[in-house]
């Protein structure tokens, strides 16, 4: 579960700390105790990032629902071969 914390961190900062954990993970040299707390640690931080990236994907859906009204013309998924 994501602290209150990770709630309020953007998703650049999320994502930044997340890079930073997975070069530490990937670099190795960390005792397994450390390794496990890291690979939480991005557990964490990927939640972060994933709620902030659907909620963007939300916003997005919803601009372009306003933009283009269902015109019922029955031209969706035609090729333009």
């Amino acid at each position: 579960m994501t602290s209150k914390v990770d709630e309020a961190l953007g998703y650049e900062q999320a994502r930044d700390e997340l890079i930073e954990v997975v070069r530490r993970l990937e670099a190795g040299g960390t005792t397994l105790e450390e390794s496990l707390a890291l690979w939480e640690r991005g557990e964490e931080l990927a939640k972060v990032c994933r709620r902030w990236l659907e909620g963007a994907r939300a916003r997005l859906d919803a601009a372009l629902a306003e933009e283009e009204p269902d015109s019922g013309d029955g031209d969706e998924g035609r090729d333009s071969e």
